[in-house]
């Protein structure tokens, strides 16, 4: 599999940074990734990020590091760092910058640890692909909690991207039946990532809405609160269990 973000990231960490990265989804346009961004400091992470950041204590796991930003700078607070991604050119970069706690793995391939912090930021639910794969993913995270311990995972509620206005008219039925499918959920988005002319293979990333995050920690023996609202849509969630 080509590891865009990988490739990416070492290019932007050795000054070969000449483009960055293209993604598009099934429902919308190309966009940019600015790779400068993500190796953004504190100072220039939007405030959910820093919330989360702010909230973090003890033992702490870094889920879908990237180029370790949020790992760097709970580090230089003192905090008891571990990062792990799926890419491993992210996780080569994340060496190369200071980190010594860090490994290619995925998230449900880690046993035998427990902390008290696990993050999963930048849209952290889309780890979870799909709505049916929720319960797995939450499963495997409370196995990975210390007691008392806590997630702090960011989403969105992406229903504003599905206006009355582009789901009317005779001429358009097909695209809303893509939009709003009866037997999906909204939120689920199939990606691709292109990077000096290579493209990945399409992938699932979901955005959860609150009340349906909510939901599924419930069903899943977490609590759910909000500890902050962004400014469009967004959200940072807390989720702990009783012991």
């Amino acid at each position: 599999m080509t590891d865009i973000i990988g490739s990416a990231l070492l290019d932007y960490y050795h000054g070969n940074h000449t483009e960055d990265i293209v993604t598009e989804t099934n429902i919308t346009e190309e966009d940019v990734m600015p790779l400068p961004y993500l190796f953004r400091s504190y100072a220039e992470m939007p405030p959910i990020e820093q919330k989360a950041l702010d909230l973090s204590y003890g033992k702490v796991l870094d889920v879908g590091c990237g180029a370790g930003s949020h790992s760097l700078y709970l580090k230089e607070k003192g905090l008891d760092v571990t990062a792990i991604d799926t890419s491993r050119g992210a996780v080569e970069v994340c060496k190369l910058r200071g980190l010594n706690q860090v490994a290619h793995i995925d998230l449900l391939q880690l046993k035998h640890k427990k902390f008290d912090t696990i993050l999963l930021l930048m849209n952290g639910t889309g780890i979870f692909q799909k709505l049916e794969f929720v319960s797995t993913y939450l499963q495997k995270l409370k196995t990975l909690l210390a007691p008392k311990g806590q997630v702090l995972i960011d989403s969105s509620d992406i229903q504003y991207m599905f206006s009355s206005a582009s789901l009317s008219g005779s001429d358009i039925v097909e695209d809303a039946h893509v939009l709003h499918p009866k037997d999906g959920y909204y939120g689920e988005l199939e990606f691709t990532m292109t990077y000096k002319g290579k493209k990945s293979d399409p992938f699932y990333w979901v955005y959860l809405d609150a009340t349906t995050f909510k939901k599924e920690c419930r069903k899943n023996g977490f609590d759910f609160q909000i500890a902050h609202k962004g400014s469009h849509h967004d959200y940072l969630a807390k989720l702990t269990t009783d012991n």
